[in-house]
């Protein structure tokens, strides 16, 4: 007998439904994908799709308790320089 699959919530969302979850637009959060900032996605086939812990976990890392705390470490959607990795130019020759 296969198990009723009915009564589980969704485990992973596609962007549509993700963008919605986090108050966001939809082409917002392909940006995020795009330049790296935002929440971890997985590729299943071809497809985009997010984990609810995931995104929680993402919303969570921008939380704050004032306007004076300093800010989250959610970057806004756009693209940011890379900074060099620590060991840049240590071997040179």
């Amino acid at each position: 007998m296969k198990p009723d699959l009915t009564d589980l919530p969704p485990r992973f969302l596609r962007t549509p439904e993700a963008a919605y979850f986090l108050g966001l637009s939809g082409r917002t959060l392909e940006k995020h994908r795009s330049f790296g900032t935002g929440p971890v996605f997985h590729k299943l086939g071809g497809r985009v799709v997010y984990a609810v812990d995931d995104l929680q976990a993402w919303a969570e890392r921008g939380a704050v308790t004032s306007t004076s705390d300093p800010r989250g470490t959610v970057l806004p959607a756009k693209r940011h320089a890379v900074a060099p990795p620590a060991h840049a130019g240590r071997y040179r020759r």
